[in-house]
């Protein structure tokens, strides 16, 4: 194993194990090294490469600290990484988006409140009856967002939040090149949000899962 890969796994193991917890200021460089019996060098690269993924803050002046470890900040990561994505796996994006988004949605079903449901509502009616491609898109990814968020899992929303990046794509290159494309997705919209409405968990998860479906399959008939 490499040393810097040996530091990462002993800091780790402290964080497992509770020795450090969330919010824990990390003891000085040279005392740390000591106790694990690394170089200096191996442990600032350990402590590097773990701040990119936000197990650790770095704070000038002030120390390094373990981070919340809320599924949200560490799920971030994801999204960088999944940036990276050739074209050629959209569709096995699109295909992990049909899976958790409609579970997504029904668990969100009995959750959302009136409130959510208005702010969707007038999300919507924002759009108007021909909204651009580029507005769609943007309202969709939010539309979305403002449902998973209800389901009440936070790692759940973090993931779906990683996965919107490579789809967008697709979205408008699905808007720009597909006749009535933007009548059908606002269309879906609703049927999804009258799902939601009616507290109907089952519809919620049909309706999302066409939604998604009908881009992975305009999708799969261009490549």
């Amino acid at each position: 194993m490499a040393v810097t890969d040996e530091a990462i796994e002993k800091i780790k193991g402290m964080i497992v194990s509770g020795a450090l917890r969330p919010g824990d200021r990390l003891p000085k460089e040279s005392e740390l090294a000591a106790e694990l019996g690394l170089s200096r060098n191996s442990l600032r690269e350990a402590v590097r490469a773990l701040s990119l993924i936000r197990i650790l803050d770095v704070r000038q002046g002030d120390g390094t600290y373990v981070t919340s470890l809320d599924p949200q900040l560490l799920l971030e990561a994801l999204s960088f990484v999944v940036d990276f994505h050739r074209d050629d796996t959209v569709l096995e994006f699109l295909a992990v988006r049909r899976i958790l988004e409609p579970a997504a949605t029904a668990m969100a079903t009995p959750r959302i409140s009136e409130g959510e449901l208005n702010a969707l509502e007038d999300q919507l009616a924002a759009l108007g009856p021909s909204p651009s491609v580029e507005q769609l898109v943007a309202c969709d990814l939010e539309f979305h967002r403002g449902i998973v968020q209800s389901s009440g899992n936070s790692v759940l929303c973090s993931l779906l939040d990683g996965l919107s990046g490579p789809t967008t794509r697709a979205r408008v290159w699905r808007g720009l090149t597909q006749e009535d494309a933007v009548e059908r997705t606002l269309r879906e919209h609703r049927a999804i949000l009258g799902a939601l409405r009616d507290r109907d968990a089952e519809a919620a998860r049909a309706w999302a899962t066409v939604h998604i479906a009908s881009v992975e399959q305009w999708l799969r008939s261009t490549l």
